[in-house]
């Protein structure tokens, strides 16, 4: 397979296998270009890429700028407290009055799930999801599976539990289905309130017992509770959500084997993951941080390669 199915990346339910294994090849060879002494290469040069992030962002957006940026493409940044959609100006008035100026690619985050794809419908140009709500966040998921594969050889029968606020999680979701799709048993695992009432039927496994999810992983992927998307008190208290679902040191020693830890960031230190673990050989977290640029590297190209963007080999 030489190029992706799919003309804009809006979640992993659209992708199918294939496309997650090219893309991870592509972000394996761009892996090497970033780790030289010169990183960058030519091949998104004259293509102008807009960030429009219309919900706070810092990972995220640095790591897709970056790409962009080692892809040499031109980067123009848009923050939506300092532009006309605070003033009411629609979605689609404000990306098209972006695309006019000549913009190719549009890299967006929106708090309303389905905004990607609201807007691939709408907009002349390629869209590529940096988060849509509780919905989904496919280039966290791509990297993430990267990353395990990476540490593991294989995602093919690897078993990895994901902890935490999987009901407000775009992260949640976009990883079961990457997952799911590379050959890989998915369980979830948190307070029942925490829990979505229908996961079951996306075919993962669920748990309420933080050590017995360990102990049947081979990765734990540890998410941060999301206050900023919670309405309601979820849990009696801070402290006794990390006492049921946080790791520490202590309990990861006591595990039977060697798991390895994951966790998408911001890192709530102490609460979800102490800060040893967080440090520790059995984390890989600042990996996921490097292979982040890589995979948003990896799609930025395919995509321009599918519609043909003139751009230089």
């Amino acid at each position: 397979m030489s190029e992706l199915t799919v003309n804009h990346l809006l979640g992993i339910k659209y992708l199918q296998s294939e496309d997650i294994e090219l893309i991870f090849q592509t972000a394996a060879q761009f892996k090497e270009v970033i780790n030289r002494p010169i990183k960058k290469v030519p091949s998104l040069r004259d293509i102008t890429v807009a960030n429009l992030f219309f919900e706070n962002s810092t990972r995220t957006r640095l790591s897709f700028e970056l790409a962009e940026k080692r892809l040499s493409a031109d980067v123009v940044n848009f923050s939506a407290a300092s532009s006309s959609v605070s003033k009411g100006e629609t979605l689609i008035d404000t990306v098209n009055n972006i695309l006019s100026m000549k913009v190719d690619m549009v890299v967006m985050r929106h708090p309303k799930p389905g905004a990607a794809y609201f807007l691939s419908q709408h907009v002349d140009s390629i869209i590529v999801n940096a988060g849509d709500g509780a919905h989904e966040h496919p280039t966290q998921a791509l990297l993430d599976s990267f990353s395990i594969r990476e540490r593991l050889g294989d995602l093919a029968g690897k078993k990895i539990a994901i902890v935490g606020d999987i009901l407000h999680s775009r992260v949640a979701l976009s990883n079961i289905l990457c997952l799911q799709k590379m050959g890989a048993e998915v369980e979830v695992c948190g307070p029942s309130t925490l829990i979505p009432k229908h996961i079951h039927s996306l075919g993962v496994r669920v748990s309420h017992d933080l050590r017995k999810s360990l102990e049947w992983c081979d990765v734990a992927n540890m998410l941060r509770v999301q206050h900023e998307r919670q309405d309601l008190k979820y849990f009696p208290s801070i402290r006794e959500y990390t006492q049921r679902y946080g790791i520490d040191k202590a309990l990861l020693d006591d595990l039977q084997h060697k798991i390895v830890i994951m966790h998408p960031g911001p890192i709530n230190r102490g609460v979800e993951i102490s800060t040893e673990v967080a440090d520790s050989d059995q984390s890989i977290i600042l990996n996921q941080v490097e292979n982040g640029v890589a995979i948003r590297m990896a799609v930025l190209y395919l995509l321009a390669a599918k519609k043909k963007i003139s751009f230089s080999a």
